[in-house]
């Protein structure tokens, strides 16, 4: 039986490359989550734990999505390793900190691709990353809600425990932005 030959994509090499290095932040950003909700759990943050564990598997939707995307444009889509998980965190705001910066970071690569987009005249990738863009924006406002917590709330007393209590209940609402 012959090979079946791949049709020449639709991506530059560097947009490839760089939606490629996107899928494994993705799933770098899903492992991190995974290890804050380990934290959290062990450390009695049920509510915590469970924010996370959803964070996690948003960022695992978005490396599959952005994954689905490479090959569906004929590229060539890279399942990534990942290494070097922080799982030791010295504070339960210090995870939050981590979280928002986590984001910023992911939002400045989403930023970084679309310019590429945009110097390349690729307007299918710039409106298909234009979905990641608006999500970032929600990613980042609950991160920033999170953490906003610590000081409204205080972290004395029973502090933690009233800010675990609230981080489960963020939400973003696309209405009022």
């Amino acid at each position: 039986m012959k090979d079946l030959m791949r049709i020449k994509g639709l991506l530059s090499t560097e947009i490839e490359s760089l939606l490629n290095q996107q899928v494994k932040k993705e799933a770098h950003s899903s492992s991190i989550y995974l290890s804050m909700a380990s934290w959290c759990d062990r450390n009695g943050f049920d509510n915590s734990a469970t924010y996370f564990f959803k964070q996690s598997d948003e960022e695992r939707h978005h490396q599959l999505k952005l994954y689905k995307y490479l090959l569906d444009m004929g590229g060539t889509a890279i399942s990534p390793e990942i290494a070097n998980i922080k799982i030791e965190y010295n504070s339960f705001r210090e995870i939050f900190e981590d979280a928002l910066d986590q984001e910023i970071a992911i939002t400045q690569s989403f930023k970084n691709i679309a310019a590429r987009c945009h110097k390349e005249q690729d307007y299918v990738t710039m409106e298909f990353l234009n979905w990641f863009l608006k999500e970032q924006r929600e990613e980042e406002y609950k991160a920033r809600r999170a953490l906003e917590l610590f000081e409204v709330i205080g972290e004395s007393g029973t502090g933690h425990w009233e800010i675990d209590k609230h981080v489960g209940k963020i939400n973003y609402d696309s209405e009022a932005s």
